[in-house]
């Protein structure tokens, strides 16, 4: 008889289950309150009964573990020093969607030299986020593969599912199940009406094939997330964090009869991609804050240890430490800088108010 699969298929690799992965690297009771708490204060300012700005800020992607564990340390000191004014979580994101093809992240491809080896992937990956928590820094991830969350979305505190993916069936099933809050980014396009749309399905109960803890498939029905909410990211065609951008989100929101709230991404199309452009768009979000705008629950934040962004080298030891190898980044000093400045700005306002 001829041969009718894995036709196209060279390799089959079987990787340990996420409860036995889980076991290898336990929460303690210290993470587990350090992602709960999180995940409240981020359900209250998203209903507005907190009235601290969201701040999601870090890395564009993960590449290098120890960068990340120094900007960690860096960015918990300044969580405590600015808590009065912001919720900060840290950015950390392992998956990175492709419009064609690229590294697709620190768990599909940790050692950046296509070997793929997803198991010392997820390990570290989790093992990490292990680690920031332990420190009471909060972590928070784009999820892509829809099997990645059973591995570490214990550990997150909040999630986002991306401009490329929001008009997916099974992003969308995936995140009304999910157990933190989840930002939906406008399409690349600048639509925001997609992102709408998914925020009203991820709402809902599903049930979609999956796998369970012990990596069996199994179908899976959820109860609905009631904590999606709209990131704006810009589009192709123009940016959209201006206060016109702003209020026509809020129009479009109030019409589908969903919480006003929302995030601003600061970098990709608001920026125009570049590092530089982020201080701009969150100095516009500051002065909006203080015309008196509501709706603006919080932005996101593209940072590193040092600006900007690098290619791929041949030789992987020339990669420049705490450079980002995905999007521009602005540097820590810059990003510090922003925080403080803003912490100041929001102090004013609310003397004022």
């Amino acid at each position: 008889m001829q041969q009718l699969q894995d036709l196209r298929v060279s390799s089959i690799i079987t990787l340990s289950s996420p409860q036995e992965l889980k076991e290898k690297l336990p929460v303690t009771e210290h993470i587990a309150d350090t992602v709960c708490q999180a995940r409240r204060e981020i359900e209250d300012i998203l209903t507005g009964r907190d009235s601290r700005m969201l701040v999601i800020v870090g890395p564009c992607s993960i590449h290098d573990i120890d960068a990340a564990k120094d900007y960690a340390s860096r960015l918990v000191a300044l969580r405590e020093e600015l808590h009065e004014q912001f919720c900060i979580i840290m950015r950390v994101y392992f998956e990175k969607p492709r419009t064609t093809i690229g590294w697709k992240g620190f768990i599909n491809d940790p050692h950046l030299n296509d070997t793929y080896d997803i198991e010392h992937g997820l390990y570290h990956a989790r093992k990490l986020l292990i680690e920031l928590n332990e420190l009471g820094l909060p972590a928070a991830t784009e999820f892509l593969d829809p099997i990645t969350p059973q591995y570490v979305a214990d550990l997150i505190s909040w999630a986002a599912i991306g401009a490329r993916t929001i008009e997916s069936q099974t992003h969308r099933q995936m995140a009304s199940g999910l157990s933190m809050p989840v930002g939906f980014k406008n399409s690349t396009d600048g639509r925001l009406q997609v992102a709408i749309d998914a925020i009203h399905s991820a709402m809902h109960q599903h049930s979609f094939l999956g796998i369970d803890k012990n990596g069996q498939s199994s179908v899976i029905t959820t109860k609905g997330n009631p904590f999606g909410h709209l990131v704006l990211r810009g589009g192709s065609k123009r940016p959209n964090y201006d206060a016109e951008s702003i209020a026509q989100a809020e129009k479009q929101l109030q019409k589908a009869k969903l919480s006003p709230h929302l995030l601003v991404d600061c970098s990709h199309a608001n920026s125009d991609k570049k590092f530089g452009n982020q201080v701009k768009v969150w100095q516009d979000i500051l002065s909006q804050k203080e015309h008196g705008n509501q709706s603006i629950a919080g932005v996101m934040i593209e940072s590193n240890i040092c600006s900007g962004n690098q290619p791929f080298p041949v030789n992987r030891q020339e990669l420049q430490y705490g450079v980002s190898i995905t999007d521009e980044c602005v540097s820590w000093d810059e990003t510090a800088k922003m925080l403080r400045d803003g912490a100041a700005y929001m102090k004013r306002i609310s003397a004022n108010s």
